[in-house]
C-alpha cells in the first residue's frame, strides 16, 4: 500500500472518529449547514433539544428552528451573515422545537472555508439553557425582593425615629398645655389653648400614621372571622364609592379567621377602595374577596410556609405604572393632585399587613385596574382574655431620660393630685426604689437612650416589688409587651403624646 493510501486511510479514520463523537454528544446539538442555511448534519443531541430525527431535517432551512418575530425580523439571515463576514457569531434567544414548545437557547456559528478561503458551510452548535435562564431571572427576582424589603426596612427605621422623636416634642406642648388649661381664666385664654390642642390632634394623628408605616403602632389585636368583619363594614366601603362607582363583595364561603386589629382592618380596607374609586373617575366596579391559600416557593409575595387569608381589592381603573408601582407603599408618595392625598394611605396599609405577620402585593397595568392583595395568618378562634384591675396609689415614680418630658410630665401628675418622684433613667429609678416604700405606681418611658430600659425595669419591679404597679409609655409602639417571652403583656401601656384623660384613666384603672 502506498503512503498515499496510508494517509487516505488514516484521514477516513480520523473523520469516522470524529463522526463518531459529534454522533455521541446529546447535551449539545451539532450539526452543519450549507452556504444558504440548508441542515446537511444531524447528531443526537440535535435530535433530543430540538425534537427532529434527521430524516425529517437534513434538506431543511434551519429558520424552522427560530421564532415567529425573530424570522420577521430577520434574524436567520443575519447571524450567518455575521458569521460569514467575522468568522464566527455568537447568540442566546428564543427557539422552537418540533412541537411547537419553546427553549432558551446559546448558539455558536462558526464559518468553514476551503483551503482556499471559499465558504462552503457554517458548523452550528446549539445548547438548550432554559433552565439556567429561569434561575438566574429567579435569583434576580429575589434579590429585587430583598433589595425591596432592605429598602422598605430602612425607611421604616428612619420614618419610626423621626415619628418617635416628635412625639416627644408633642408630649412636652400637650402637657404643658394641660397644666395652662388648668390656670386659665379668660374665655380668650381657653378658646387659644383649644386651638393648639387641635393642632398637636393633628400633629399626634400623623405622627401614628408614620409608626403604621414603620410598623411601630400599638395594635389592639383580636381573632375575628373576616368574611364577617367585612360584611358588617360593607355599607361603610359602599358609602366611598359614588353614583358611577360600586362595591361587590367576593367572599368565600366558610369562615375564614386571623389575628388583626379590627379598627385598623376596616381603616386599611376604607383607605384601598378610597384610592380604588379615585383611580376610576369615570366609573367602575371595586371587588373586595377572600381566599385560603398556603404559601409555596413561587408565591408573590413570599411568605413562610403556612396558610394564609388573602383580601384582595381590585379595581377597573387606570393602573399605575412599573415605576409608581416600585415607590406605591413609601410615605409621602403620591400621584394625586396637590390637596387630593398625604401619600400616607398605602403606606399605613403596609406597615399595619406587616406587623400583623402578614404581607402586600401590589399588581397594576396603565389602563387595566390595580390588585392589591393582603396575606394575613390564618389562625384558630380563641377566646378573648381580660385584664385584671388594679387599686390605685398616689406616689408615682416618673422616668423619662427627656427632661422637657420629665419636667412638664411631672407638672401634669401634680396638678391632678400625685405626688412625682423624677428619675431620668430606669437605673436612678431601681435605686430610688431601693430606698422608698411608699412608691405605688412607675410611670415610665420604654427607650431610653443610657442604661436599662423601661422594660427591663419593668421585669425588675415585676420579679422584686410585685406589689407595685407599672405604667409604660412610649412614642413607638406596645409590641415588646405583645412579645411571649416578655412575660409582661399585662402591663397597662400609654401611647405617646397622650392627654391628661389617657393619664388619669391608666394610673387610676
Amino acid at each position: 500500500m502506498s503512503q498515499m493510501d496510508n494517509r487516505q486511510d488514516a484521514t477516513r479514520e480520523t473523520e469516522e472518529q470524529f463522526r463518531i463523537l459529534v454522533q455521541g454528544v446529546t447535551d449539545y446539538a451539532i450539526f452543519m449547514l450549507s452556504p444558504a442555511g440548508v441542515v446537511t448534519s444531524w447528531n443526537v443531541g440535535a435530535e433530543r433539544i430540538k425534537g427532529y430525527r434527521q430524516s425529517e431535517i437534513v434538506g431543511e432551512h434551519f429558520s424552522r428552528f427560530y421564532t415567529d418575530e425573530d424570522k420577521a425580523a430577520g434574524a436567520p439571515a443575519l447571524i450567518l451573515a455575521t458569521a460569514a463576514r467575522e468568522g464566527r457569531a455568537e447568540r442566546e434567544g428564543w427557539r422552537v422545537r418540533k412541537d411547537g414548545s419553546r427553549f432558551w437557547a446559546h448558539v455558536v456559528v462558526d464559518a468553514i472555508r476551503d483551503e482556499a478561503g471559499a465558504l462552503v458551510g457554517f458548523a452550528k452548535v446549539t445548547r438548550d439553557i432554559t433552565e439556567r435562564k429561569e434561575a438566574a431571572a429567579a435569583l434576580e427576582k429575589a434579590n429585587a425582593a430583598l433589595f425591596q424589603a432592605q429598602k422598605m426596612e430602612a425607611i421604616g427605621r428612619l420614618t419610626g425615629g423621626v415619628a418617635h422623636d416628635f412625639n416627644n416634642l408633642l408630649a412636652v406642648i400637650s402637657n404643658g398645655l394641660e397644666v395652662l388649661a388648668i390656670q386659665s381664666r379668660t374665655a380668650i385664654d381657653k378658646k387659644m389653648i383649644e386651638g393648639m390642642r387641635r393642632a398637636i390632634d393633628r400633629g399626634a394623628s400623623l405622627t401614628q400614621q408614620l409608626l403604621s408605616f414603620a410598623r411601630q403602632q400599638p395594635l389592639q389585636a383580636q381573632v375575628y372571622e373576616l368574611n364577617a368583619l367585612i360584611r358588617e363594614f360593607a355599607p361603610m366601603l359602599s358609602r366611598a364609592g359614588n353614583r358611577s362607582t360600586h362595591v361587590e363583595l367576593a367572599l368565600q364561603p366558610g369562615e375564614a379567621f386571623a389575628l388583626v386589629d379590627a379598627a385598623r382592618f376596616e381603616a386599611a380596607l376604607l383607605n384601598l377602595v378610597v384610592n380604588a374609586v379615585d383611580a376610576m373617575p369615570t366609573g367602575g366596579v371595586v371587588t373586595i374577596a377572600t381566599e385560603t391559600v398556603q404559601s409555596d416557593l413561587h408565591m408573590a409575595p413570599a411568605l413562610p410556609v403556612g396558610r394564609y387569608v388573602r383580601i384582595s381589592v381590585s379595581d377597573t381603573g387606570s393602573g399605575m405604572s412599573s415605576e409608581v408601582l416600585a415607590q406605591a407603599f413609601e410615605p409621602f408618595f403620591t400621584t394625586k393632585q396637590p390637596g387630593k392625598g398625604t401619600g400616607l394611605g398605602l403606606s399605613q396599609v403596609y406597615g399595619f399587613i406587616t406587623q400583623s405577620g402578614g404581607d402586600v402585593h401590589l399588581s397594576s397595568q396603565p389602563g387595566k385596574g390595580t390588585k392589591v392583595d393582603l396575606y394575613l395568618p390564618l389562625a384558630q378562634p380563641a377566646a378573648a382574655v381580660s385584664v385584671p384591675l388594679v387599686a390605685r396609689h398616689e406616689t408615682v415614680l416618673l422616668v423619662d431620660d427627656e427632661p422637657d418630658v420629665l419636667g412638664v410630665a411631672s407638672e401634669l401628675l401634680m396638678s391632678i393630685g400625685y405626688e412625682v418622684v423624677p428619675a431620668s433613667s430606669a437605673s436612678e429609678a431601681a435605686e430610688i426604689l431601693k430606698e422608698r416604700r411608699d412608691i405605688g405606681v412607675v410611670f415610665t418611658d420604654i427607650t431610653m437612650a443610657h442604661g436599662i430600659s423601661g422594660l427591663e425595669l419593668a421585669r425588675l419591679i415585676r420579679s422584686q416589688y410585685p406589689a407595685i404597679r407599672v405604667v409604660l409609655t412610649s412614642g413607638y409602639s406596645a409590641a415588646p409587651l405583645r412579645d411571649e417571652k416578655s412575660g409582661l403583656g399585662d402591663l397597662i401601656f400609654v401611647q405617646k403624646p397622650y392627654r391628661l384623660a389617657d393619664l388619669a384613666k391608666a394610673l387610676r384603672a
